[in-house]
Order: structure tokens, then sequence, then C-alpha cells
């Protein structure tokens, strides 16, 4: 067992302007600003809740080669 602080941080820290969580590890700002002080107890109650949120997250539709494979579709019909 390793001593390494619990954290499902993986480096991709940014907040989803609707959902209000980070798209990287699915917290929100409070969880991830308080993470510091909290007990592995209290850290595994939050994981165990993340996988939840990530379907808050909106897909993305392509960018802009989605954007221009959209106006093809839509002139083509």
């Amino acid at each position: 067992m390793t001593d390494a602080p619990l954290s499902p941080c993986v480096n991709i820290c940014v907040i989803h302007p609707e959902a209000g969580i980070c798209i990287g590890c699915h917290r929100t700002r409070d969880e991830i600003g308080v993470w510091g002080g909290l007990t592995n107890a209290e850290r595994r109650a939050i994981m165990d809740g993340l996988a939840d949120r990530a379907g808050l997250l909106k897909k993305r539709r392509g960018g802009r080669a989605g954007k221009l494979g959209r106006r093809g579709a839509a002139a083509a019909k």
C-alpha cells in the first residue's frame, strides 16, 4: 500500500462552464478547494460518486471538423 494521498486528478484541470465540475476529475470547485484538508475517508466518499457525474458533461460535437460536416449534411438535404 502506498502513502500517496488519494486524488482523482488526471491533470486535465478545466471547469465545465455549465456543469460546474472539472472535466478531468469531475470534482466541483469547492471539492477541489478543500481536498487537501480532507481525510482519506472523506476523499473516498467523494470519489465514490464521481463516475456518476460524467453524464453531466455534454459530449463535444467535433469542433470545426464537426461543424463543417454538419454544414455539408445540411446543404445536401
